[in-house]
């Protein structure tokens, strides 16, 4: 039998009577995971203290977990009025939080507080999560996909603006903040399919499925226009804007909300290792089926592991085999 991976161990000293924790090398799901129980250890002490220190002068990597964890401990440590300052950060971790803006989150105690890292040179910084993440084909593929996709769009966008508006009142698109690759927020696009006040009624609507997503078949707040949109996943065209951007990718995995990515455990974050997708796994060989947040992240993660530019052709594929297939639209 295979001996088990070790733990990392995080090593515990003081720095001005405050404990300091030493970060290991590469902070990924398994080391996130016991970052995690080794931070609820030092947070459920009788006599807190007022300030933790994170030293990350080892660490040269970090991907979607080890971010994860340190969301989920700065929320527990504002909870105990304790203050997490992290110390040391190398220019790949640093590259992390600038992009995911948790930089302007944690107390960073910074040697060289007046070294300005320019935008471009902090992006090719950030550590590949993924292949996929830095695959030059894939852009390529996502930039031209987007580009037709958004010339269909063109097309069909006056008599699809004229439905949404006749059958209720409100605007043509609808944008939601969504996170992406790592956790990045952005705002999502699509065309309106559900009644103009749908996020405000959203508590009143019972979740159909269990886990950290939101579906419900019959939902009220979907117009009838919109009931088409989505059956033939036109309300998604304005996605392929997202696309170009760089914010989504053709194929990928589900963009989730950030009030879904809250209640991740540190392990289901590693499905934010790649960009989301307007298909994936989820939409090919889920789509309306899927009534578990378990059945989502497999999905997710085996489209990690099976990933290479002919799977995301295949899935495309089938994608459109799937919308054009009766009965199979989201709902």
């Amino acid at each position: 039998m295979d001996n088990p991976t070790p733990k990392t161990e995080f090593y515990v000293s003081f720095r001005d009577a405050f404990p300091l924790v030493e970060m290991p090398k590469r902070l990924t799901v398994l080391e996130a995971v016991t970052f995690k129980e080794k931070g609820n250890q030092l947070l459920a002490q009788s006599s807190l203290p007022k300030q933790v220190f994170l030293d990350f002068n080892l660490t040269e990597f970090m991907d979607s977990s080890g971010i994860g964890a340190l969301v989920y401990l700065h929320r527990v440590a504002l909870e105990k009025n304790v203050e997490l300052s992290l110390l040391n950060i190398k220019p790949p971790v640093r590259a992390v939080l600038s992009m995911t803006q948790l930089d302007q989150v944690f107390k960073i105690i910074d040697p060289n507080p007046n070294q300005a890292i320019s935008p471009v040179t902090e992006l090719s910084q950030v550590p590949q999560t993924h292949p996929s993440v830095n695959s030059l084909i894939k852009r390529l593929l996502d930039i031209v996909g987007s580009l037709v996709g958004l010339g269909i769009t063109g097309v069909l966008f006056v008599p699809i603006a004229i439905s949404i508006k006749k059958d209720s009142p409100g605007p043509i698109f609808f944008n939601q903040e969504r996170c992406g690759w790592l956790g990045k927020k952005f705002q999502i696009i699509k065309f309106r399919s559900m009644c103009n006040d749908a996020e405000t009624l959203k508590s009143a609507i019972p979740n159909e499925v269990s886990g950290a997503f939101f579906k419900n078949k019959e939902d009220p707040r979907i117009t009838k226009v919109g009931k088409f949109l989505r059956k033939t996943s036109l309300d998604e065209l304005p996605q392929f804007w997202n696309v170009l951007k760089g914010d989504m990718s053709l194929v990928g995995t589900r963009p989730p909300t950030p009030d879904e990515v809250e209640q991740y455990e540190v392990p289901e974050w590693q499905r934010l290792n790649v960009k989301p997708g307007m298909t994936g796994e989820w939409q090919v060989y889920g789509r309306s089926k899927v009534r578990s947040f378990e059945d989502v992240i497999q999905l997710d993660l085996r489209y990690q592991e099976k990933w290479s530019l002919w799977y995301d052709i295949e899935l495309i594929l089938k994608t459109i085999l799937v919308i054009f297939r009766k009965n199979s639209g989201a709902v």
